[in-house]
């Protein structure tokens, strides 16, 4: 009886210790082996739209009713940033969470159209020494889908396990090739890539980045028709047709996750890589005769139809959908990234986590380069450097600097003669009212932080 009775009391103490366990993993949000599943990744890139062209921005014509939806299910930064307003330089910029000058890629060639890319390789192969998210990914397990755009090498080369960039510049590889399909033509290539990972069980990184809503503005007539009104400019028209279309992909890529009831176990990330607006809209500019491929002080350039977008994060259950006041930017997608699937970050990156509140509220000041088009120094980004700018609070403003550019896209810039620009961007979100000599000292102020912050970071 006593043997019997001790025995009891045994596995009593026992049960008692593991439902305290139980109990206190818990109480500290710890989770049980079996309960912990990896998340899938959705990176959905935006190609050419300025930040106030959606929906949920508030745009009073546009309809954009899939990012709309997704912007009620995530934790919505309207206040984003990216790097540099040109697309090369900003993808590089999110994949690797470094600055232009920090990848070595501020532009998108080394010489406009001469040798390009014989001059382009040595660039690739550097650019490809540094750490990414996908490979941070795919190397601990992932599954990764590349496609749209992509500027350097094929999706083999950039860490991803499957994708639709080959990057062969004697096959017409650059910025994409057939990866540029992707939602202009079918979305196939990502829903068999969703059940190649769902059959493998295997988490999975999408990256999708379609040539929407870039040039060329050729929507389906049935969009066009919608938004082809008496009196607007016919550019005008087919942009805002185009984002619409840009939007019916996502609704579909969205909608598939549904579909494979994926949707709970996946953080779905949105932005943007730069702004456009088309030429029409900047018709009273009297430089605007510069250039006629988009308008000035959008692609390209540091004002706020360049440099600012959307930045969405969604995942179900674990983000409590929001509008955050604070600033989110590019070089933040790769912590982010990496902190929701429990992953180490590279040491050095000079983004935050936008899943940490603290870290958000913490941040007061962003900042970004813009440098020439089509002229890279390889060795020297500084060589080619137009600008440098920072947001703090309400006020931005813009350093101006006249580095290389020997390509017909220096009219971008060459109409811009003031050696600083300062806006309040609360007041003034178009930038209308240069502010400087109203208020040297926020303009000192600010110029003083950009160069000490550029100085830092190149270091």
């Amino acid at each position: 009886m006593k043997t019997l009775l001790h025995s009891c009391g045994y596995v009593f103490k026992w049960a008692f210790l593991i439902f305290l366990v139980t109990i206190v993993g818990d109480a500290m949000g710890c989770e049980s082996p079996e309960k912990v599943q990896a998340p899938n990744i959705v990176f959905i890139l935006g190609d050419d739209q300025a930040w106030s062209d959606y929906g949920f921005m508030g745009h009073p014509e546009i309809k954009t009713p899939n990012l709309d939806q997704l912007a009620k299910q995530s934790l919505v930064f309207n206040r984003g940033y990216v790097s540099a307003p040109l697309c090369r330089p900003s993808l590089a910029s999110i994949a690797t969470g470094l600055y232009p000058f920090q990848h070595g890629i501020p532009g998108n060639d080394v010489d406009g159209l001469n040798r390009r890319a014989e001059l382009d390789r040595p660039v690739q192969e550097a650019f490809h020494k540094h750490p990414s998210f996908i490979k941070l990914l795919t190397e601990n397990g992932y599954l990764a889908h590349q496609s749209g755009k992509w500027w350097d090498g094929s999706w083999e080369e950039s860490g991803f396990t499957n994708g639709m960039t080959h990057g062969d510049p004697e096959r017409g590889g650059r910025h994409g090739d057939e990866g540029l399909k992707i939602g202009r033509e079918s979305m196939k290539p990502i829903t068999d890539f969703i059940d190649h990972a769902v059959e493998t069980e295997k988490p999975f990184l999408l990256w999708y980045a379609p040539f929407l809503p870039h040039t060329p503005h050729n929507p389906p007539p049935r969009l066009l028709q919608k938004y082809n009104h008496s009196g607007r400019a016919d550019d005008v028209a087919k942009y805002y047709a185009m984002c619409e279309w840009f939007d019916e992909t996502c609704g579909e890529l969205l909608g598939y996750l549904d579909e494979k009831n994926l949707t709970q176990n996946t953080v779905v990330i949105f932005m943007c890589d730069n702004g456009w607006v088309p030429v029409s809209m900047n018709a009273d500019d009297p430089n605007q005769n510069l250039w006629r491929q988009y308008a000035l002080r959008s692609k390209a350039s540091p004002f706020e139809n360049g440099i600012r977008t959307p930045i969405m994060v969604s995942w179900p259950g674990r983000i409590e959908p929001s509008r955050d006041p604070n600033f989110a930017h590019a070089i933040d997608i790769f912590p982010t990234i990496a902190a929701a699937a429990s992953l180490p970050t590279p040491a050095g990156l000079p983004g935050i986590n936008l899943l940490d509140e603290q870290a958000r509220e913490s941040r007061k000041i962003v900042f970004g380069v813009c440098n020439s088009t089509h002229n890279m120094t390889p060795g020297n980004p500084d060589d080619t450097l137009q600008y440098l700018w920072c947001v703090e609070g309400d006020w931005k403003l813009m350093v101006r600097y006249h580095g290389k550019d020997t390509t017909e896209y220096r009219n971008l810039h060459i109409w811009d003669t003031l050696p600083i620009r300062l806006y309040n961007i609360k007041d003034d979100p178009h930038e209308k009212n240069e502010l400087s000599s109203k208020f040297p000292e926020i303009a000192a102020s600010l110029k003083e932080k950009i160069e000490s912050w550029h100085q830092l970071k190149t270091q």
